[in-house]
């Protein structure tokens, strides 16, 4: 047996069991039965809601023992001022470890694995600054604790990050099994990362408990850092994000081709036929590109101990990535500077995130993104991010074996900046049902500088595909409105949609984009479907901008359904349905900016206005397009 076949036959047995003990979980969630999943849409939703909070009231329990890591050879660290990127395109004096550092690393792993050997307890990390060259990967019944005024700065070292991992992949580094953008591969471990357990909680006494995982600060001589990989030279959608730390011509990063890359995937996948190949690859070389060969590999079918990143590759892993976890428990810290997203649980059951302050203003810098997870509750938090605040994900390609993101609650949450408040998709293929969001302040307190580009977001084209059902929000407050100018996407040759015209990227109220960027997908074959979608109690404020006008948006209400031009299977078309049964109630969405266009539909089918006020008029209509 080859080693590549040893690694996959491995891979292919942890994941059995895993999924079958999280099939287990999940039933002993629901009572035996499946946790509402298809629960009758004649019940009242926010009594599901209602119970689904109720199911995650109480919390996981550890054994009453402290293993405190100093006792395991943990120091303390001094602390020196270093030029670094505290966003886009903001540099600061900011703090770092001292060279010569004592390292954490093999502290903090001797703590946690005395504290699961023993049967669990918590791990204590007490006030002061700390230095971890390495991954904190948490074991199950063990609840790793920050002490307020905890500050643990993780390395800025990718090569720190493959150095550990459970997978021997030569050059590449020893790598974890993850999940990049929603496909699967060997790729960098996390900072904080869990695999396979249960009973897990990452936990602090208050936002001096901080997770630091040091995104802007270089890592070579060159200025680089992990910030650089993103490699886009200017963002679509934010007002504030027009460059990227650090990159320029010349540079290897996430979305240039990768000579490591092979120049075909006959290569890595030589069953496919001449067409299927060139299908997937799309023309010129852009596919190589870390960021689109990783979807070309799933397209492919490639295996999993095939698709291999680390070293010599430009996918950043998240900060906090929990995957096939149980009863996880996420509180009361603040995170800072995330190479990447900054908390993505996948295939997760019965998950809390409470009271963390997720703060990250770089590159991709998510919030929180749970994907193909079941019983979600995010209470308390304050998300101020570089990207969506919070993005509920459910696959993409062929990834779409953990099923959908389902029984999801979002609540009492304050928003800042981000592409958007409560995002949905892009990346959907295993669908997303019974999400629930209420009594949440988008209060854009950055408006000025960087606003937030849209409130309540959906996006999805006929490449993410997946469906979108029983989506309920109620009861927000947007003070200071969202981004008040428009930002758009590029349609494909041939689209209905003419190229950059509708404000998809950024400047409404609520937007569902079903053709979200397609031109960065080359197969298109799975049409999304969008239905039962009831939001009410929306009030946004208006804010004065710079030509000195009062606005709340650029639009109100964006819905662009899917397009059927962009189909490009080999197959008959399948059906494409129209974005349908939504409903918009007892909501006050301002003045918008383009008073003559307060709406954009396409490929929509009775969005009902019930008591709308947008500018000085009521809206009680039922609107098609």
């Amino acid at each position: 047996m080859s080693k590549g076949d040893s690694m996959n036959q491995t891979i292919n047995q942890q994941r059995r069991s895993i999924m079958k003990a999280a099939s287990a979980t999940s039933l002993a969630l629901a009572g035996g039965a499946p946790a509402l999943a298809g629960a009758a849409t004649a019940v009242d939703p926010w009594e599901r809601a209602a119970d689904i909070v109720k199911r995650l009231s109480k919390p996981p329990v550890f054994r009453k023992q402290d293993f405190d890591v100093t006792r395991y050879g943990a120091a303390t660290c001094k602390l020196v001022k270093v030029k670094a990127w505290k966003s886009f395109e903001e540099q600061d004096d900011m703090n770092t470890p001292a060279p010569g550092s004592k390292d954490c690393y093999a502290a903090f792993a001797a703590a946690i694995a005395a504290c699961h050997k023993a049967g669990g307890g918590r791990v204590v990390i007490p006030a002061g600054s700390w230095y971890c060259a390495g991954p904190i990967v948490l074991l199950s019944n063990v609840n790793v604790h920050l002490k307020a005024g905890a500050h643990i700065y993780f390395s800025n070292q990718p090569s720190d990050y493959a150095k550990y991992g459970d997978f021997d992949c030569g050059k590449n580094g020893k790598l974890v099994i993850s999940r990049w953008q929603s496909n699967d591969c060997l790729n960098f471990s996390s900072p904080i990362y869990a695999y396979g357990q249960d009973n897990i909680a990452l936990t602090g006494e208050d936002w001096t408990s901080i997770i630091d995982g040091q995104g802007g600060v270089p890592f070579n001589s060159n200025g680089d850092c992990w910030w650089t990989w993103k490699g886009k030279t200017r963002t679509k959608n934010s007002v504030a994000e027009n460059s990227v730390p650090n990159f320029g011509p010349g540079k290897l990063a996430g979305n240039i081709e990768n000579p490591a890359n092979p120049a075909s995937l006959a290569e890595v996948a030589p069953k496919l036929s001449e067409e299927e190949r060139l299908h997937i690859q799309g023309e010129g070389g852009k596919w190589r590109a870390d960021e689109q060969y990783l979807p070309a590999l799933s397209e492919a079918g490639v295996p999993l101990a095939k698709r291999v990143f680390g070293m010599g590759h430009y996918l950043r892993p998240s900060m906090v990535h929990i995957v096939s976890c149980t009863n996880v428990l996420l509180q009361g810290y603040q995170v800072q500077h995330t190479p990447f997203w900054q908390h993505h649980p996948v295939h997760c059951r019965n998950i809390v995130i409470r009271k963390v302050h997720a703060v990250s203003h770089g590159p991709n810098s998510d919030g929180f993104d749970p994907e193909a997870c079941d019983h979600v509750l995010i209470e308390g938090c304050t998300f101020d991010a570089g990207d969506d605040c919070i993005a509920i994900k459910a696959g993409k390609n062929q990834d779409t074996q953990f099923g959908p993101s389902q029984n999801i609650v979002i609540q009492d949450c304050i928003m800042h900046s981000g592409h958007g408040a409560v995002t949905l998709g892009s990346e959907m293929a295993g669908g997303i049902q019974n999400v629930y969001a209420q009594n949440l302040v988008f209060q854009n307190a950055h408006w000025k500088t960087n606003p937030l580009n849209t409130a309540i977001r959906l996006k999805t084209n006929l490449n993410r595909g997946g469906y979108l059902r029983n989506f309920y929000v109620r009861n927000i407050s947007i003070p200071n409105g969202v981004q008040t100018s428009p930002a758009f996407y590029a349609s494909l040759p041939g689209s209905p949609i003419q190229s950059r015209t509708v404000a998809t990227a950024a400047g409404a109220v609520v937007t569902f984009d079903c053709d979200y960027a397609p031109i960065a997908d080359t197969v298109r074959t799975r049409p999304p479907v969008v239905e039962n979608i009831h939001i009410s109690n929306v009030k946004v404020g208006n804010v004065m901008t710079k030509g000195g006008k009062q606005a709340s948006c650029y639009q109100a209400v964006v819905i662009l359904g899917p397009v059927a031009s962009d189909y490009n299977g080999s197959g008959p078309m399948p059906a494409i349905v129209p974005v349908t049964n939504v409903t918009i109630s007892d909501s006050d969405f301002g003045t918008p900016a383009a008073p003559d266009a307060p709406w954009f539909l396409y490929n929509v089918k009775g969005l009902k206005l019930n008591n709308v006020t947008i500018g000085d008029k009521v809206h009680n209509s039922e609107l098609s397009g």
